[in-house]
């Protein structure tokens, strides 16, 4: 009788164990989204903006200070005057004070 007893005991704990591996929920493997490619700007961003040769809009877009007004300011300077021959010629433009040519001046370059 003892064994008969002991047998019933496996049984009992097998089944449970059966039944507690089909009832779990199945865990699904974390995966991590890797980029498929790296987006890269269209052109490099210079670090430096040239007053001989950069339009409107790019000295609005890169210049602290400097809104549409100034820019095409400082534009028609350049076309009225010629090439600017230094950065503190900029100081020339209605509309450029010292604080924004000292704001900017690690930005600017004449070539």
């Amino acid at each position: 009788m003892r064994t008969g007893y002991f047998y019933s005991l496996v049984f009992a704990l097998l089944t449970s164990a059966s039944i507690a591996v089909i009832a779990a929920p199945a865990v699904k493997p974390e995966t991590t989204a890797t980029p498929q490619a790296l987006e890269v700007s269209p052109k490099p961003q210079s670090t430096r903006v040239n007053l001989n040769e950069a339009d409107a809009a790019t000295l609005q877009r890169e210049l602290a200070g400097i809104g549409k007004a100034k820019a095409e300011a400082i534009v028609a300077y350049r076309e009225s005057n010629g090439a600017f021959s230094s950065v503190e010629e900029l100081l020339e433009v209605k509309g450029i004070g010292k604080a924004i040519l000292d704001r900017n001046h690690e930005k600017l370059e004449v070539h």
